[in-house]
Parts: C-alpha cells; structure tokens; sequence
C-alpha cells in the first residue's frame, strides 16, 4: 500500500503504555474467578494472597498476569514494528474517515467519526473487558474501535495472511460495523437476537449477515479509498482477500476441531467473506451490501 503521503488521523486514544494486561476487571471476569478465590477464604494464606492481588489491583497492576487470566499482554513487538504499525494505522483509518464522511451523506446519512484505541494485552472498553485475545472489535456502546497491534502478528503467523491491506482490511471490517451502528443495523439486530435467544442458530444466522455487510462495507471503502488515493500496489486486493478467506469460520472451526459445524458460524464461511468484499470493492455502491435480503 502507498499511504506515504496521507495524513494520520487524530481519533485514536493510544492506551499502549498503560494497557499491557493491567486493566480493569469487569464482572464476568470476576465471576469467573470466584471458584478460585472462594477457597482461598478459609485460610490466612489465602486471606494474605487475596489482601496482595487487591492491594497490586488498586495499584494499577492486573494480578491475574500471574495465573495467565484477564489480559496476558500480546508478545512484545520491537519498538520501531511497533510504531511503524501505528502510523500505518492511523493512515489507514484517515482514509476511511475521508471515504465515508463523503459517501454517506448520498444515502442521507451523517458519518461520525468513530475513535480507534489502540492498546497492548488489555484494556476497559464500554463493552466490557477488551483482551487481546478477543482481536480487534467495534464497540457500538462508546463508538470505539479496540486493536491490539499485535494481531497482525497472529494474522501473518497463525493465519498465513501478511500484508499490509490484510492490516487495512481488518481494520475496515471493523469501520464498517461503525456504518452499521450509524445507520441503526446494529441497535436493529440486538432487539431481534434478544428476541430470539442469545445463541440459538437464528441468532447465529443473523450475525453472520451482520458480519458479511461489514466485510461488503469494507470492500466499499477500498474501492474508493483506491480511486480517490491510487493506495493499491500488485498483490494488494489478494492480500485482503486472502485474509478474508484465512478467518472465515468454516477455516478456524477446521483448525481448531477439524470439522466443521455450520450453525455455529457467526462471521460466515471464506468463501461467503471474499465474496462480499469483492462485491463491495467491485460494486462501491453500499446498496450492493444488503446481506439481509
């Protein structure tokens, strides 16, 4: 990508120095503990152990480092990688801001620019806990995107898909549900799920729709990002694709159990997920995104 000339934005919230897997605990992190701390009650040692992981806690330390819970950090990443990555990052979602403050306002919407927090390990989101773990979400709560910048790492590692428009395509996915909460998707989905249940295979279903408009939405930006910046370079949109076929669901699901489960799906297959961005990129026309038809 050729992003040497573009401006960086100005709405990101850089938590790195003091994220790191000291954040704070929500409750179900909390809950999940209690087996663990509810022995440690009937004795002093316990009593002593508890005093110590509340007394570091109120410190700003996560005690539960110790015991691999709440927000291991990522695998430190060289300094200069790391700053690199935040720039490009920051490039990248530039890019979006400029695309979508101009395209929505032909489909009679007003974009918001959403704020992208850029952390290490863990983090406190208007969602819950944010854990590297997680990879990178939308939080429709406090309009924030939540990227540790060492999932690219992963992405490249685990997954096989390097690249910085992979990196781009990530972070666009993510943008694209932000469309989705401005245009009331979002808000319109969770009344039905919770209608439905949770996670029953409706519900499942549904998500997957919403998954699917977002990688559609993602490929709209990089059909104009492209026109109106000439970012790509040979190899770029096969980087993207790659990356969208490498997490579709019937991938992972193959990786980690060997079988593949399609009511468990909530993002869509990687052949649904290149589709919809290919249509999105070819198309830059958000009407060819509605997957809920």
């Amino acid at each position: 990508m050729r992003l040497d000339g573009e401006e960086e934005s100005r709405n990101v919230e850089d938590r790195r120095a003091n994220s790191g897997g000291s954040g704070r605990m929500d409750m179900r992190t909390m809950m999940m503990l209690w087996p663990l701390i509810r022995p440690l009650l009937r004795s002093k040692l316990g009593l002593l152990l508890i005093g110590a992981g509340v007394a570091a806690y109120l410190m700003g330390y996560n005690p539960l480092k110790v015991i691999g819970i709440g927000g291991a950090p990522s695998a430190p990443l060289n300094k200069q990688v790391d700053a690199q990555r935040a720039v490009f990052i920051k490039k990248v979602l530039r890019s979006t801001e400029k695309v979508w403050g101009e395209l929505l306002p032909q489909y009679g919407l007003r974009y918001k620019e959403p704020v992208l927090v850029l952390y290490r390990g863990y983090t406190q989101s208007g969602c819950g806990g944010a854990q590297s773990q997680m990879g990178p979400f939308y939080c429709p709560v406090d309009k924030k995107v939540y990227l540790d910048l060492g999932f690219f790492d992963e992405l490249a590692k685990r997954h096989n898909a390097p690249g910085d428009f992979a990196q781009a395509y990530v972070l666009a996915h993510e943008i694209g549900h932000h469309v989705q909460d401005l245009a009331g998707t979002l808000d319109k989905v969770q009344k039905l799920k919770q209608r439905w249940g949770g996670r029953s295979k409706k519900a499942n279903a549904l998500q997957v729709k919403v998954e699917l408009q977002a990688d559609c939405y993602a490929g709209v930006w990089g059909h104009y990002a492209q026109k109106e910046f000439h970012m790509l370079e040979p190899g770029d949109l096969e980087e993207a694709l790659n990356a969208a076929s490498a997490i579709g669901d019937d991938t992972l699901q193959k990786e980690a159990t060997g079988r593949v489960v399609p009511d468990a799906f909530t993002h869509g297959s990687s052949k649904q997920r290149v589709a919809w961005f290919r249509r999105g990129f070819e198309s830059g026309d958000i009407r060819q995104c509605n997957t809920f038809r």
